[in-house]
């Protein structure tokens, strides 16, 4: 099991590490501010330095086979760490900001859309969710509600509860297709004050004002019961 530093402060950028195995799947460290991918947010990128200077380039960050631990997975041709030596990791911001920014944004539209959600993904400069819902709402409605509920700038805060918990309250969980990350015996629990409240173990902004305007650039008819919402930012 890694420490999963990013569960608790999406807010850092680095840390140190000790190398715990490597093979052909990629590097696992001891401790981690990397994000892997899970629940439609892309596994982070950056490197992971070694003690002489050395950069390792991380192209992606994926779940291993056992529960818990997450793979750094390196650029071809990069050299492979001793296993035991000592490293920094880190992030690459530029990329894991936006992603933060956007899936905060996923979690208002959820709310501005109070339907089952299908389906979803953050990317880097954009966003989608898919609604089991028969009827497209109003693309300029929708980006008015959103760009209010942004600019009130709604405090982002983490809470946990127990999978009884959840389980007794199956109504906070709004994706059909994504549960919640489980196995630790708790839930964490991602509330935008006033607004919304759901599980979700990926990394977000600290207010709703970091997000900044975005709009609703266009809605997909994907079934008689799917519609599919893209946000991007202005």
């Amino acid at each position: 099991m890694s420490e999963e530093i990013f569960r608790s402060d999406a807010y850092c950028r680095e840390c140190e590490a000790t190398v715990r195995s490597v093979d052909e799947q990629g590097i696992q460290l001891d401790r981690t501010v990397f994000y892997p991918q899970g629940g439609g947010q892309p596994g982070d990128q950056g490197f992971i330095r070694l003690a002489d200077g050395t950069e390792i380039q991380i192209v992606d960050t994926r779940k291993g086979d056992i529960e818990r631990v997450l793979l750094h997975v390196p650029a071809e041709g990069s050299p492979t760490p001793d296993v035991g030596s000592k490293v920094t990791a880190r992030v690459d911001w530029s990329l894991r900001y936006p992603r933060m920014r956007m899936h905060t944004c996923l979690h208002l539209l959820s709310a501005v859309l109070p339907y089952p959600v299908t389906g979803g993904s953050v990317r880097d400069d954009s966003g989608r969710l898919d609604f089991d819902l028969p009827e497209s709402p109003d693309k300029e409605q929708m980006t008015a509600e959103l760009n209010r509920l942004i600019e009130e700038d709604h405090p982002v805060t983490y809470r946990w509860i127990t999978d009884a918990e959840l389980d007794a309250q199956p109504d906070l969980v709004k994706t059909m297709s994504v549960q919640p990350p489980r196995g630790q015996g708790k839930v964490r629990l991602v509330e935008i004050e006033g607004v919304d409240l759901q599980p979700c173990g990926g990394t977000h902004v600290a207010r709703t004002g970091e997000i900044g305007r975005v709009r609703v650039r266009k809605i997909e008819k994907k079934g008689r019961q799917n519609r599919r919402v893209n946000l991007v930012f202005e």
